[in-house]
């Protein structure tokens, strides 16, 4: 089988790295991918590092008919079995592809990012008539498919996204390396969040909690990973001025880091205060670290946390209720450990990458014969 895989997105966030993550399992599993992406992108960039053969085109804006027309003659050339899009915007690019091409070959579409927009006028009826079939990667995703495209139930699967459980294995990672790169006491509690800065992510939150947190204990410490999103660093800047405000002398950004395996092993608790997320990646990799978490009762966090049982679950930017979820934790041992166990068989049972993958593929299957 040969597949086309295509994520033009110009930013570096989950969807970017899930779309790397799919197409190294497919490979792993036999199977023909090459990857078509933005020219200079970062997904570019990685894609390239990791020997993936790919595709680069400049796609500003939406029209694009002589990228369309060269990815028509690539997927002619190559012979592809199936296209696969994680990014619904490049629709724009692949259908006049299949328009050029002159037959249908399978288009799937994986909606990792819900929209606001109703897509159901005549142009888009006509764009969408071209996909095969979609994946949801949750269930508020699904149902946002159906409410804002001409898509039908029976042409939406629902697959959730999944991670590498070996990778993330609390027996295996290193404790103590984010301490020791940042000098936090084996003695401090560390609570911490992986997000890209970007709004929405629920940074505001997360330090305001930290600074009510501070007047309870004394022992805590914070940290903050991640990296600007393209063209936010004045976002970044803001949410570090913000700390500085509330005298968050207990707070580390560390900024990107490729070790987060590490990190989260060294964390106690997790928190994900997400105002929107469609699924939440950074969340199943924090409960297959066995961490405990709290997180925002919203969207795609709901498919992923069992309140009360792998975590607590408090109301969207609602700084004053995660604070007290916190509390709850880090006054509770037992119960952090509970969260943890209950939050690592979560994923494994779940989230795993290669049962995921297992049901890619028999999606392929079904489409291809």
């Amino acid at each position: 089988m040969k597949i086309l895989y295509s994520c033009l997105s110009k930013s570096w966030g989950g969807m970017e790295m899930f779309t790397l993550t799919s197409v190294r399992q497919l490979i792993k599993r036999g199977i023909h991918v090459e990857l078509l992406c933005t020219s200079e992108s970062r997904i570019h960039i990685e894609a390239n590092n990791l020997g993936i053969i790919i595709h680069p085109i400049k796609a500003g804006g939406y029209f694009h008919p002589f990228s369309s027309l060269r990815i028509a003659f690539v997927t002619r050339r190559q012979k592809f079995d199936l296209i696969h899009t994680q990014f619904s915007r490049d629709l724009w690019v692949l259908v006049p592809t299949l328009q050029f091409l002159g037959k249908r070959i399978p288009l799937v579409l994986t909606k990792q990012v819900g929209s606001f927009i109703v897509k159901k006028d005549f142009l888009h009826r006509r764009l969408y008539r071209y996909v095969t079939k979609a994946v949801a990667i949750s269930s508020i995703i699904k149902k946002n498919l159906i409410d804002t495209t001409p898509l039908k139930e029976d042409q939406i699967e629902l697959i959730p996204n999944g991670i590498d459980i070996k990778r993330y294995n609390p027996g295996e990672a290193d404790k103590q390396k984010i301490r020791n790169d940042f000098n936090i006491g084996k003695e401090k509690m560390l609570i911490g969040m992986v997000a890209r800065f970007t709004p929405g992510k629920g940074h505001e939150e997360f330090i305001e909690a930290a600074a009510g947190l501070n007047n309870k204990f004394d022992n805590l410490h914070f940290i903050i990973v991640g990296e600007a999103s393209r063209g936010e660093d004045e976002y970044a800047d803001k949410i570090k001025s913000y700390a500085e405000k509330l005298h968050l002398n207990n707070l580390t950004f560390t900024g990107y880091r490729s070790d987060i395996p590490n990190i989260l092993a060294s964390m106690d608790i997790f928190v994900f205060p997400s105002h929107s997320e469609a699924f939440g990646i950074a969340l199943i990799e924090a409960m297959a670290m066995e961490k405990p978490c709290v997180c925002s009762a919203a969207d795609g966090v709901l498919d992923i946390v069992v309140d009360g049982k792998t975590g607590y679950l408090f109301e969207k930017r609602n700084a004053a209720d995660l604070m007290d979820k916190l509390t709850q934790l880090i006054q509770n041992p037992d119960i952090r450990q509970a969260f943890g166990k209950e939050a690592r068989k979560r994923v494994v049972e779940n989230f795993e990458i290669e049962m995921v993958t297992d049901k890619v593929c028999s999606l392929y299957e079904q489409l291809t014969h």
